[in-house]
Formats: structure tokens, C-alpha cells, sequence
């Protein structure tokens, strides 16, 4: 019997979700497996795991700019060392789960428990094959800690492969699989079935808008792309998810309202049905967090960026625009001349759809799972 642990971490939803995906395929394809999938973080310290993960929260909505800071700093200088100090000290709680459970293979979707499980190995504490998944589209050197205790490393495209290598990390380690997807984004949807449950009308350009999340930055910048939607472009469908920011979704339908748009936006608090949405869209307007990314163009949707958080969403977003997956909406900019720019030339949108079919690793989890667990 074959024992693994997935380990993940809560600072957003990405590396979560990941391991989720990982968990559903290894349960869907694999037999005689014992699986356990571990908040890696909460598991060693929950007050700890309590305060960091508040943090991101807070700094990500009310000081992104801080966190964009520390994220950058985070590779180099003391705060790095603080780091990979403080995991050092925390690996030891999680050699106790690894001890009693003695897995054959580890995969983390999270640079914290990457660096805790190779800290042990190199301490020969323990024994795996050990798996980092990295969940966004930019690398960071947390993730690279002791790199020559970990088996793999699986990444969202070539250039970040390229650029593990060029760190010295061997090639034959490396793999650009894409981050690992649900298999849902797999399946087959009806659209006529899905724009009728919505109340929205069949050949008509749809638009998916994501309000901005868990942390609902730029709440300005978003209504006013919103505003432009509904008041520039009445043939456009847009479902619009507020999430869980009731003073947004209210806003959002007030403008409804005043620009009597009720037949063509709907607006949603929440949602579980993002893949029978994007099954139905024609673009998506979102943060360009890594998970939402890689749905978005395993759905083939060109992606209108939006208040990206300074670290790894502005590199998520500087990687999507200089690869024409994406137009990043920055502050200053003409919201309606972009927009015109988009819908007014049916080959951009052509062009954007392919190439995000180009770039899309639709098979990414099914890939991860038969090399990290090959041997």
C-alpha cells in the first residue's frame, strides 16, 4: 500500500485548491493508496498558523504595498532567514506526523511545508519522495530551500522551468505540467441549459467578472470597470460574483438598477459552479491569482486583469500580458478605450482565446500524479 500526504498551507485559496485536485485524482485513479491531505501550518502551530495567515489577510486588503515588500524581501535578507529559520523549528513538530504515518511520497503545494519536509530529509529524519508543486506563475526562492532533497518540481510553464534550471536546479527535476486543476474544468457543459438558469440569452458575448475574491481590492477600480460594461456595451452578458463583500454586491446592484441592466448581468454572492461558467464565457475579468489563471485558460478565456496583489499576482499579471493571454487594466488607464480596443476587433479576442488554449495544461494534476508517484 502506497501512503501519501498532500500538504498545503491557508494563505489564499491556491494552494488549497491545488492540493484538492491532486486529492481527487490520486482517490479517482489510484488503488490501494493511504491519503491524508494536512494543513501543513495549522498542524505544527495553530497560533502561529492563526497570526500569519491573519496577516496575509490583512496586509493583502488594507496594505497590499507592505505585502508586495515582504514578498520581494522574502528571497534574500532577513526576513528570509526569519523564515527559513522559523520552519526549521516547526519541522520537528511535523517529523512527528511524519514518523507515525511513514508515507512513501509527500507532495506540497505550499513553500513552507516544501522547506519543513527537505530540512528533514537533509537531516535524515526522514525518508520520501518529495514533491513541490509551485501555484503560481512566477518562481520564489522559499520554494527552492533545500532543493536537493526534493525529488520534483512541478511548475505552470517552460520559462519558470528554464528558470529553476538556471538556479541549479537539475533538469531532469524540473517539469512544466501547469498548476493542478479540478478535473470538472475536464467535463462537458450545456450551455443552453446554463444561460437559461441564469436567465440570459443564447448567442450573446458573455463576460464571467470576478469582484476580486477573499479580498476584494481596488473596490473602485472594479465598479468603475463594471459601470463601463453596463453603460458602454448593452449587448454583453455578464454573470458578476461579488463574493463575500455584501457592500460590493449591493453596489453592483444599484448599478443594475439605475442602468436597467436586470436581464443582462446577474449578480452572485457566491458561486460553486465556476466551471459551468467559464464553460459559457467568452472572457473573464479577474485578479489574477494562480488557481482563477489556470481555470481561466484551461477554459480557453482571454482574461481582463484586475487589481492584482503587488508579489505574485503582479507577476501572474505581468506574465499573462507579455505572453497575449491577458490585457492588465492598470491604474490611469482608459477603461472604455480598453474595452473598445477588445470588442470592436473580433481577431484580438480570436487570437487571446487561442493562445490561452495554447498555454492551457489541461491535464496538469493527471501529469503531476504519475510522475510524483512513479516511483
Amino acid at each position: 500500500m502506497k501512503k501519501i500526504i498532500i500538504f498545503y498551507g491557508s494563505y489564499g485559496g491556491g494552494h488549497l485548491s491545488a492540493a484538492r485536485s491532486i486529492k481527487e485524482y490520486i482517490e479517482n485513479n489510484y488503488k490501494d493508496v493511504e491519503l491524508k491531505m494536512i494543513d501543513c501550518m495549522e498542524y505544527v502551530n495553530k497560533f502561529f498558523n492563526k497570526i500569519t495567515t491573519t496577516a496575509y489577510s490583512e496586509l493583502a486588503k488594507k496594505a497590499p504595498w507592505v505585502w508586495g515588500y515582504v514578498y520581494k524581501k522574502s528571497e534574500k535578507g532577513i526576513i528570509a532567514k526569519i523564515s527559513s529559520d522559523s520552519n526549521k523549528l516547526l519541522a520537528y513538530k511535523l517529523n512527528r506526523l511524519l514518523q507515525e504515518f511513514k508515507p512513501d511520497y509527500v507532495i506540497s503545494t505550499h513553500p513552507f511545508s516544501s522547506q519543513m519536509c527537505a530540512y528533514l530529509k537533509k537531516k535524515n529524519k526522514a525518508n520520501f519522495i518529495l514533491s513541490t508543486v509551485m501555484t503560481d506563475y512566477a518562481p520564489h526562492d522559499q520554494w527552492l530551500l533545500y532543493s536537493n532533497e526534493v525529488n520534483y518540481f512541478f511548475v505552470a510553464h517552460s520559462a519558470m522551468r528554464d528558470s529553476l534550471i538556471s538556479k541549479g536546479i537539475p533538469e531532469n527535476k524540473v517539469f512544466a505540467t501547469g498548476i493542478p486543476l479540478s478535473n470538472r474544468f475536464l467535463q462537458h457543459y450545456s450551455k443552453k441549459e446554463i444561460l437559461n438558469e441564469l436567465g440570459l440569452k443564447q448567442r450573446k458575448k458573455n463576460i464571467l467578472f470576478f469582484a476580486g475574491g477573499e479580498y476584494g481590492l481596488g473596490k473602485g477600480k472594479t465598479y468603475e470597470i463594471l459601470k463601463t460594461f453596463a453603460e458602454n456595451f448593452p449587448d454583453i452578458q455578464i454573470v458578476a460574483i461579488a463574493g463575500r463583500n455584501k457592500n460590493m454586491k449591493e453596489k453592483f446592484a444599484e448599478l443594475v438598477e439605475d442602468t436597467s441592466r436586470e436581464d443582462t448581468i446577474k449578480i452572485l454572492e457566491y458561486t460553486n459552479k465556476v466551471p459551468e461558467l467559464m464553460s459559457v464565457s467568452d472572457l473573464v475579468v479577474t485578479k489574477p491569482g494562480g488557481l482563477t489563471t489556470t481555470e481561466s485558460l484551461a477554459s480557453g478565456l482571454p482574461i481582463i486583469v484586475i487589481n492584482p496583489i503587488p508579489g505574485q499576482e503582479e507577476e501572474n499579471a505581468q506574465f499573462l500580458e507579455n505572453n497575449g493571454l491577458a490585457i492588465w487594466i492598470k491604474k490611469g488607464d482608459d477603461v472604455k478605450e480598453i474595452l473598445n480596443s477588445i470588442f470592436s476587433n473580433p481577431n484580438k479576442m480570436k487570437e487571446m482565446k487561442i493562445r490561452a488554449r495554447i498555454f492551457a495544461k489541461r491535464h496538469s494534476t493527471q501529469d503531476i500524479c504519475k510522475i510524483a508517484l512513479k516511483d
